[in-house]
């Protein structure tokens, strides 16, 4: 009697068809055309630009993010994204010459940039389009085919996702792929040529062993506790400004986000209560209201960071509501890093502020831990700036603002140790999907004997040959 396949074997059956769909896709050559791959991202593109409407609805749907940060977050972040990439891809895809040596001549050296193969990419799901497309720009402008896997937590927006890249390439060159863990364990099960993972620490170290398994180079962009430091002579009002928007964008559900204060201790009342004006004059009195705060995307979290609530000294802010999944805008003081909230990523709208007195003391303190994905500075003292910008370890940050190094496309985005390894963005995206291929083509009108044997008395020469550079 056949036995009928249960439903994991046909999701495994299902997902080895798609990757070996893919892997034959590749083998015809027809991502290596420069036409080719500027044509599906101006392809791309254009259903970006179409679906616009659904993916503001989808994403509202999801955890109610407002319109003008889903676009300035998500669509118009990728739509940059995707314009840049059109523009310089011709340049990118040259080979690149480099300066030869005497021990080579005559010969030229280049590095070509070659695709992987298949890439998969995983995504998060606090900006469930940018942080899918985005890495899937790089992957299709360095010329390899992609499955996507769009978070499961944001329903609404994964399904817009997955028909918006199912409605637009071939699937034999890009598919979206929705499901759950089981859904990704069949994925990372699979031998692919990249990839791309955005999402918590615990779960990179999972996706990390699976590549492990085909020695399969990886990406992860993970979070960690990123830090903004509040000198004395910082601009008090501009400084609770630019950590408020950081810190509250999407309700904090922010990778890049603020995720604690490190002020000094004379100027800390001070800047509490400008924090306090500051969201006030964000989101009202009463921010449950506004149109423009977004809710906590599940009741799981929405119960881990009301639990954060407990024993601390809340300085503004501080109410929740579990119907609606809504925290407010919070800052808290009085806390020490034995206190849950300073064990791990905040990932919500919770600003702890602690005190310091030294900036020898801030260094110490930010280097004792992981090494976080961003890190903020707020001073006008520009010596200080560089010293602590030597010093201090983190992926990326900003002096005297939050955030904005993510905007600009020209900057490479990546975290360092527990925060993540690689980085992309504009050109480093090209590169990160692709493998440099170093090539020397040597001449054949003369061979110089200097390398080869007998080796006789050739030493004194051999020497003076790799100093010339």
């Amino acid at each position: 009697m056949k036995q009928t396949a249960s439903p994991l074997e046909l999701e495994s059956h299902l997902v080895q068809n798609l990757v070996e769909k893919q892997r034959r896709f590749f083998a015809t050559g027809k991502t290596l055309s420069v036409e080719f791959r500027r044509e599906q991202l101006n392809r791309l593109l254009d259903a970006l630009l179409r679906h616009e409407q659904e993916l503001f609805d989808a994403m509202y749907q999801d955890f109610r993010k407002p319109a003008f940060e889903s676009f300035a977050t998500e669509v118009g972040f990728v739509e940059q994204e995707l314009r840049l990439v059109l523009k310089q891809l011709n340049k990118w895809v040259k080979p690149r010459k480099v300066k030869e040596t005497l021990v080579n001549f005559p010969a030229r050296s280049y590095i070509y940039s070659e695709p992987y193969g298949i890439a998969l990419i995983i995504g998060p799901w606090n900006y469930p389009l940018q942080l899918v497309l985005n890495p899937l720009i790089g992957a299709i402008a360095a010329g390899n085919c992609a499955i996507v896997k769009p978070s499961e937590l944001t329903p609404a927006t994964s399904e817009v996702i997955a028909r918006l890249i199912n409605a637009t390439f071939d699937e034999g060159y890009v598919s979206a792929v929705e499901g759950g863990v089981r859904t990704t364990q069949h994925l990372l099960a699979e031998r692919f040529n990249y990839i791309f993972f955005t999402g918590s620490t615990p779960v990179g170290r999972i996706v990390m062993k699976a590549a492990a398994e085909h020695l399969t180079p990886v990406t992860l962009e993970l979070g960690g506790k990123s830090p903004v430091i509040v000198t004395e002579d910082a601009d008090l009002d501009l400084a609770a400004r630019r950590i408020a928007w950081g810190k509250f964008l999407n309700a904090g559900q922010t990778c890049v986000a603020p995720d604690y204060v490190l002020v000094h201790e004379q100027v800390k009342e001070e800047l509490i209560e400008q924090l306090r004006l500051t969201i006030a004059q964000f989101y009202g009195e009463d921010p449950a209201s506004s149109p423009d705060y977004a809710r906590i995307i599940n009741d799981r979290h929405f119960d881990r960071l009301s639990s954060y609530l407990q024993d601390v000294h809340v300085r503004v802010g501080g109410q929740t509501d579990d119907t609606a999944r809504y925290i407010a805008p919070t800052v808290v003081d009085q806390v020490t890093w034995q206190h849950p909230i300073m064990q791990e990523e905040i990932f919500g709208p919770l600003l702890p502020v602690l005190t310091f007195n030294t900036i020898e003391e801030v260094i110490q303190t930010v280097n004792a831990h992981e090494r976080p994905l961003a890190f903020y500075l707020f001073s006008q003292s520009q010596e200080l700036q560089e010293e602590v910008l030597q010093r201090v370890h983190f992926g990326g940050g900003c002096i005297n603002d939050t955030i904005s190094h993510l905007i600009n496309p020209n900057l490479p985005f990546g975290g360092v140790g527990s925060s993540g390894m690689g980085s992309y963005h504009g050109q480093q995206s090209f590169d990160l999907f692709s493998n440099q291929k170093s090539v020397v083509k040597r001449g054949t009108w003369l061979d110089l004997p200097l390398r080869y044997p007998p080796y006789g008395n050739k030493l004194p020469l051999i020497r003076k040959a790799f100093k010339w550079l």
